[in-house]
């Protein structure tokens, strides 16, 4: 199967095996299995240790006679790197090699083996041995299988990132190497050593000085913003870049290539950085594993988890929301690929998780859908053998027999590949609504400490599940990334618990509002600006002129029920007051929000009072040029899935009619329209917890299908679609006989 050929197929692939010396008749015999069941990709994993042993020393005959054998099954290779796995050889030979730790010391681990973390974190990537060994490395295997053409797409990256805080215990790498490239990025950024002084507001003499906190607190000095967002800016980023260089000078075929997070960062922008650094991004989606956060009503409930919101936040948090994240960072025509599907139960050690039914499949797929997504290879085909994930994930059982699951994937992989150039592509009509993160904000906050920053990822979280609840498609918008003219596609944007923000981006979003966009804004913005230091009035001077306000209080909320999810312990009395429920007024008559976190009241002599608490503003509307603005003293969306208020739903039902965004919703189902060609799809979910109906009014000279099975029947000129609780399934509409 070539590239040519692969392109006109939907990828629907999933993972061989992570051992590193496979049983060969195992493995071709999972291969027929999958062929037969309607899959038409496999991805099988390298690992560096295990194919140059010795340097110079190559053997990839193991990988090449799988490749050989899914080219003999007309089946694509989908081939990714594991460049973290680095040999023993190596470390040998540049015993300088380990990263080092913020305390100063080397790291110890040193994988021999995929479990756990595929070889996280490895050698320093900047260390120049290491970059050498590598790209020789990469060059080497390209070079050999790359001849097959039933490679179709390479990944340089298993879960982007190094997981050093949860592996080795500590955040990584302060070796003299990246410290020398962190100085060479602050250059970039500042200009000059003067720049970073008149940044920092500082005065060191010499580059070797500028280092960011190698203790255990978290003070969120200057340079400790700029050292995390270093991180993810340049020292994730080069690795990226490079190995993406490598592959692409000793392919012949000019394959693409591509990476996967594990999973994205609410509030954070590394998905564009990374996005940007390959020909497109995916992300891994095992939704029984992270969907619930602490802070849930699910998670706190008494009685325990209650079945049908958790399915209901599997399939909301883990896949929609996550892969409107990764589609929003990619480019309008690059793929979006769910990299590792989750096949079967997570198993970590003895902790054995539930397995997934025909149903939850159904509900991912749809759900993946839902969110634009491309392509889907599951993890894994049988089960895994290493005891840390002992016979987990998988789509067969350690026999290799059929499940239900596995029989369910491959008759949706039939159905999606009758439909292939519908879902293939990115295909879904445009979101007229934007949730705005900023990398210098997560930057700020990650440096205040995990808390803060953890409010940060849970009001950008909650405000999606606000507007998703209400049938409203969004994406993700990133500041740091976005020009005027993407700003201008949105009716309307949203800005989650902004604390910190810089006069520039602040200046984007009047400029925005100025052009005729609608813009609704947390209480605090820009009390701190992107260096640490506190902005004097409290409040960022872009939005200050643009109200015309002042900051007449701010005080902290404590939560319901002497709760203390997301707030400090009181030091002592008067530092909390009780929530307290805002009166909406004008255009958000009836509407009523309860105060969360902060409680900021205002005063303006040009605003309009939208909400209020007695004699006190809590909320500010303002004409701007040809568009409108909203300020809310307090952050709703902290109130979406902790102690959850119906009010604040109604609310972001309100902020879409005052936008004039249009949703996408019948009854409880909520929907979202691909449309490629003489094809067009509705994506149905339904969240309620009973069967929902969906009506269509027929289009003449139309046919429809339900790729799940849904039962579908017409009355009265209607299309009925029956829907199971908390079902999805995906209505294509095809126009006969068109070009």
């Amino acid at each position: 199967m070539d590239k040519e050929r692969f392109q006109s197929l939907f990828p629907m692939g999933s993972h061989l095996c992570r051992t590193p010396m496979p049983d060969m008749s195992e493995m071709k015999t999972d291969m027929e299995n999958l062929k037969k069941n309607g899959f038409n990709l496999v991805k099988i994993q390298e690992q560096w240790f295990f194919d140059e042993p010795r340097e110079g020393e190559y053997d990839f005959s193991p990988i090449s006679e799988l490749i050989k054998w899914a080219e003999h099954l007309d089946m694509g290779v989908y081939l990714g790197l594991s460049c973290e796995q680095a040999p023993s050889w190596l470390w040998e030979k540049h015993p300088d090699a380990g990263m080092e730790t913020r305390e100063g010391i080397k790291v110890p681990y040193i994988a021999q083996t995929a479990v756990p973390g595929d070889g996280k974190p490895g050698p320093c990537p900047d260390h120049p041995g290491v970059q050498e060994a590598e790209n020789a490395f990469i060059t080497q295997l390209v070079g050999e299988l790359g001849k097959h053409q039933n490679i179709v797409v390479w990944n340089t990256w298993q879960e982007i990132g190094y997981w050093a805080d949860r592996l080795v215990g500590g955040d990584v790498c302060y070796c003299s190497h990246t410290m020398a490239h962190f100085h060479q990025w602050l250059a970039k950024r500042y200009g000059d050593l003067d720049g970073v002084n008149r940044a920092y507001k500082s005065r060191y003499a010499e580059w070797r000085y500028v280092i960011p906190n190698r203790g255990s607190g978290h003070f969120c000095n200057p340079v400790d913003i700029d050292w995390a967002l270093f991180q993810n800016d340049a020292f994730v980023q080069q690795t990226l870049k490079r190995r993406e260089r490598v592959i692409k000078a000793a392919d012949p075929f000019q394959r693409p290539v591509f990476a996967h997070i594990d999973i994205p960062l609410n509030g954070s922008a590394t998905p564009w950085i990374y996005a940007k650094s390959q020909d497109f991004l995916g992300s891994s989606c095992y939704p029984t594993w992270f969907s619930i956060h602490e802070w849930d009503d699910l998670k706190q409930a008494e009685k325990g988890v209650e079945r049908e919101e958790c399915l209901r936040t599997e399939a909301w948090d883990s896949v929609m929301m996550r892969f409107d994240y990764v589609r929003s960072a990619s480019a309008p025509d690059a793929p979006v690929w769910a990299a590792e599907l989750q096949g079967g139960p997570v198993s970590v050690g003895l902790h054995w998780g539930r397995v997934p039914q025909a149903s939850d499949i159904r509900r991912w797929v749809g759900s993946l859908l839902f969110a634009d997504v491309t392509g889907i290879s599951y993890w894994v085909t049988r089960s895994e053998v290493m005891a840390h994930e002992l016979n987990g994930y998988s789509l067969l059982n350690s026999e290799g027999h059929e499940t239900e699951r596995f029989e369910e994937a491959g008759r949706i992989a039939k159905a999606l590949e009758e439909h292939a150039s519908l879902f293939a592509t990115r295909s879904m009509d445009a979101a007229s609504v934007g949730i705005l993160v900023n990398e210098e904000h997560y930057a700020l906050m990650s440096s205040m400490g995990e808390e803060d920053l953890e409010l940060l990822g849970y009001a950008t979280r909650g405000w999606h599940r606000l507007l998703w609840e209400n049938g409203c498609p969004v994406d993700f918008v990133s500041l740091d990334h976005a020009k005027p003219k993407d700003l201008s596609q949105y009716q309307l944007l949203v800005l989650p618990f902004p604390i910190s923000l810089s006069t520039k981006k602040s200046q984007m979003l009047r400029d925005y509002v100025q052009q005729g966009g609608c813009l609704s804004i947390d209480a605090c913005p820009g009390r701190i600006n992107e260096n640490g230091f506190a902005t004097r009035g409290e409040l960022d001077s872009n939005i200050r002129e643009m109200f015309g306000i002042t900051s007449s209080s701010l005080v902290m909320v404590e939560e319901p029920e002497q709760g203390h999810r997301f707030t400090p312990e009181e030091r002592g009395w008067g530092e909390f007051v009780s929530p307290e429920k805002m009166k909406g007024t004008g255009d958000f008559e009836g509407c009523s929000l309860e105060t969360s976190f902060y409680k900021q009241t205002f005063v303006s002599h040009t605003a309009q009072s939208v909400f209020s608490l007695g004699n006190d503003s809590t909320g500010l509307m303002v004409q701007e040029g040809k568009g409108k603005a909203l300020i809310i003293g307090s952050f709703p969306s902290l109130r979406a899935t902790a102690y959850r208020k119906e009010e604040h739903f109604a609310f972001a039902a309100r902020l879409m009619e005052w936008a004039g965004v249009k949703a996408n919703k019948q009854g409880s189902v909520v929907y979202r329209i691909r449309r490629h060609q003489k094809e067009l799809a509705y994506i149905f979910f339904n969240p309620s917890s009973e069967p929902e109906q969906v009506k269509l009014p027929v289009q003449q000279g139309c046919s429809y299908t339900a790729l799940f099975g849904s039962p579908l029947h017409i009355k009265d000129g209607e299309l009925i679609l029956d829907l199971e609780a908390l079902g999805s399934d995906a209505l294509v509409q095809t126009t006969e006989g068109a070009e």
